[in-house]
């Protein structure tokens, strides 16, 4: 099963998280970075690290206008996307806000560099959200949606994917530590989810220092024991577990 990330948080407590644009107006351009290492990538509840440790990073430019573009790539495991080692996603956005709503929307592009030669791997998909504050607790909901195309298909024919998800966090007010939430529904029976419509699912919390964060996530799906399995070492992919991370910002 090949499955891929749309810049997640580093340890996948959102499922399609777009980069986080915080911009100081003052400045028409920013450049914000960052590189994590955590116990396994998840990737909508299912591990695309084979169960093993996973090092990642990521990149964004943001015009004061709204509009942004990011790069984010990880490790992963050969059984993903026909033997490549890594995954880049391109991404292109907009994102603004409006009597106290974030809007988010743009295109994605799913790359494997590494993979097998003439393997249809590479895909695109378009996402959106909005995003807002109500009481202490920050509220989102959001989608992403491949449409047809080769990289999808479990039989032949061209499919697509849909993707809905909501999340929810909280900050604990002049302390180090925040609290999220993330529910999510695959729709569709493509590559992307190993021919099953599924609920994913994590909690989690994090600890941030300086320009570092440190966090724990408890990832479940209910997707049936040993429906996804890597062949080559026979471990259940979609298995409760929980991921730790370590991320660094600049």
């Amino acid at each position: 099963m090949r499955t891929s990330i749309i810049g997640l948080s580093a340890f996948a407590l959102a499922a399609a998280a777009t980069p986080a644009l915080a911009q100081d107006d003052s400045k028409e351009f920013m450049l914000t970075g960052s590189a994590a290492l955590v116990s396994e990538y998840r990737y909508r509840g299912i591990s695309q690290s084979g169960r093993h440790v996973a090092a990642q990073a990521s990149a964004t430019i943001a015009h004061s206008s709204g509009f942004y573009g990011s790069f984010w790539a990880s490790s992963i495991d050969d059984y993903v996307a026909a033997g490549a080692d890594a995954e880049v996603d391109l991404i292109a956005g907009y994102s603004t806000t409006v009597s106290g709503l974030t809007f988010d929307g743009g295109v994605l592009y799913y790359t494997y560099t590494s993979a097998a030669k003439k393997v249809n791997t590479d895909f695109f998909e378009a996402y959106g959200s909005v995003k807002a504050p109500v009481g202490p607790v920050t509220l989102k909901a959001g989608f992403a949606y491949a449409p047809k195309q080769a990289a999808l298909t479990l039989t032949g024919a061209k499919l697509d994917n849909l993707y809905l998800y909501t999340d929810g966090s909280f900050a604990i007010p002049e302390t180090p530590f925040a609290f999220s939430g993330h529910l999510g529904y695959s729709k569709d029976e493509s590559f992307l989810t190993g021919g099953k419509k599924y609920l994913d699912w994590n909690v989690g919390a994090t600890y941030s220092w300086r320009a570092a964060t440190f966090g724990m996530s408890y990832v479940d799906t209910d997707v049936p024991k040993g429906f996804i399995v890597n062949p080559a070492s026979g471990k259940d992919m979609a298995k409760a577990a929980v991921v730790i991370s370590a991320t660094y910002a600049f």
